[in-house]
């Protein structure tokens, strides 16, 4: 079964590289996926940081059942942004959330225009959570870690 999920994370990332080969919407994508992912979790802590919680375990066994040492990569990153978001003025999370994931969208559309393809989501959903194993991949290669 691990060989079966390590082909469905390769065939994911490869499909999901597809349209992000432009150096500059890459660029935009290291920036700009981490800061969705941020802001996407301020705006459901802003409704309930349980939500937050909840939300972020959901993504972290998606993850598991595609590789276990992304599952970890990513249970860092999300601790981090969670830890984040609670040292936030509760009642400024959604107000900073929303504006940031509005302009990190804008940059994310920008990206795949000088790209000139669309965001790999638009056939896939799952493709919003790949995204940032896509970013954390290019960290993991550059530090020898397997996925």
């Amino acid at each position: 079964m691990q060989q079966t999920n390590q082909r469905q994370i390769e065939q994911l990332l490869a499909k999901y590289s597809e349209s992000h080969l432009n150096p500059t919407n890459e660029l935009i994508h290291f920036v700009c996926v981490p800061v969705i992912v941020l802001s996407f979790l301020g705006l459901i802590w802003a409704v309930h940081p349980m939500a937050a919680l909840a939300v972020t375990v959901i993504s972290l066994i998606y993850y598991t059942t595609l590789s276990v040492p992304f599952a970890v990569g990513m249970l860092g990153m999300s601790g981090t942004m969670l830890w984040i978001l609670s040292q936030l003025p509760q009642h400024m999370v959604w107000q900073i959330s929303l504006g940031i994931f509005v302009v990190a969208w804008i940059g994310q559309f920008i990206g795949h225009k000088i790209e000139g393809k669309k965001p790999s989501f638009f056939d896939d959903l799952r493709y919003l959570l790949i995204g940032p194993l896509f970013v954390l991949s290019f960290l993991y290669r550059r530090l020898h870690i397997a996925y």
